[in-house]
């Protein structure tokens, strides 16, 4: 799936090599990026970043098997800068006090450091495979305690609000807000088209779609009486107004924005408001997926889908031009679908070990529901778009 690894140390000593090492399949020490910790360097690195670390010795044959695995996760998170985890490891052979006062009894045991933290950690106790290692990851890094602000944080048009930016963010205007709990599974399988409603409406300044956790902030909840979950409530200048009660498919919540906020009441004197009793939805150039809709998505044509982890640097990298890939063949004659499952999803964790995904981001062709080819190439928007070019007509030609 990935390139091989390339060599990213020039010789500049035994010193400086010994910090990115890993084990081959016969023990012996090459390079590698997974950060060496000392007991020099422990106090000082962890509590700089979340770091994931093995605690681990060459002989051990358990631990020779994860080496490739644990070499990925480190090709994946070690090369951002902006990476909220570190992957390191420690050679309990050589730095055998460090691994006495972290309590290590056997190889390898794998912890998980937060940030600011040197001395309590979580312990790894699934299977060594990375979808299960990156589940960890998310769920280590899902509880991270967030500083508060007063600034909400918006990705794509969704905005994120707390206790500290509710108020003051929604006491001018409108917005559609999703009332939410984590655990609620109504909350999973709404996630994505609440995401595209967001997309769809970002670049409109008369309506914000927003979205707050009623588990985490529920001084707020409790003040608009949210009894069940997900509520969808239109607020305007800090008042209730009215409560959402349709169907929960995007192009009726498309809908339901467009009449609350005025734009068919802006038309009347139009020749044409007496049809216009509907917006249509334009469609998105990424669809996202889950476990609810993959199934119905690929069952018919062809689709191009990148796996992915929102936390995973190569991921970040790749999504502007997916966007592309995707607005470049919106409006092809093709018939080829752009699309994106989130591997940390709840609703989307089954799906991607059924689909044998591991590593991130994992980018497969589907015709007619069959996987037909998985692209390794490079992430260049012309190679991609040539290559499921490529695909659909081959598929046109076995036909």
């Amino acid at each position: 799936m990935f390139s091989q690894f390339k060599k990213i140390i020039k010789p500049l000593g035994v010193l400086a090599l010994l910090h990115f090492v890993k084990c081959d399949s016969s023990g012996s020490m090459t390079e590698g990026k997974s950060k060496v910790l000392t007991q020099n360097t422990f106090s000082e690195e962890v509590p700089k970043n979340n770091y994931f670390i093995m605690f681990y010795a060459p002989w051990c044959g358990h631990c020779k098997n994860l080496h490739p695995i644990w070499e990925e996760l480190a090709d994946m998170l070690n090369d951002s800068e902006d990476s909220r985890v570190t992957i390191g490891q420690v050679d309990c052979t050589v730095e055998k006090q460090l691994c006495a006062d972290q309590e290590i009894t056997g190889y390898p045991t794998l912890k998980f450091f937060k940030k600011g933290s040197e001395s309590e950690a979580s312990k790894f106790r699934g299977t060594r495979d990375l979808p299960t290692l990156t589940n960890f990851i998310n769920e280590q890094i899902s509880e991270t305690p967030k500083e508060p602000s007063d600034k909400p944080i918006v990705n794509e048009g969704l905005v994120e609000l707390t206790e500290e930016s509710f108020e003051k963010y929604v006491s001018l205007g409108n917005h559609f807000v999703k009332f939410y709990a984590p655990w609620c599974g109504h909350c999973q399988s709404l996630a994505p088209v609440w995401q595209e409603l967001a997309s769809h409406f970002k670049t409109e300044e008369d309506v914000s779609i927003a979205k707050i956790d009623c588990t985490q902030h529920r001084s707020i909840c409790q003040s608009f009486d949210i009894k069940s979950y997900p509520t969808l409530l239109w607020i305007e200048s800090g008042k209730k107004l009215d409560k959402f009660q349709g169907s929960r498919t995007l192009e009726t919540l498309v809908n339901y924005v467009s009449k609350m906020k005025g734009p068919l009441n802006k038309k009347a004197d139009s020749p044409d408001a007496e049809n216009a009793s509907e917006v249509p939805v334009k469609p998105e150039p990424v669809v996202s997926l889950t476990s609810e809709n993959f199934n119905d998505v690929i069952k018919s044509g062809t689709v191009f889908i990148k796996f992915f982890a929102p936390w995973c640097g190569h991921c970040k990298r790749l999504a502007p031009t997916w966007e592309e890939l995707g607005t470049k063949l919106l409006d092809n004659k093709h018939g080829i679908v752009i699309a994106k499952v989130d591997c940390t999803q709840e609703l989307s964790k089954d799906l991607c070990n059924q689909e044998g995904v591991d590593g991130f981001p994992s980018i497969y062709v589907y015709k007619n529901g069959v996987r037909t080819a998985e692209y390794n190439g490079s992430r260049d928007l012309e190679e991609l778009y040539q290559f499921i070019l490529k695909h659909k007509v081959e598929s046109h030609d076995e036909l």
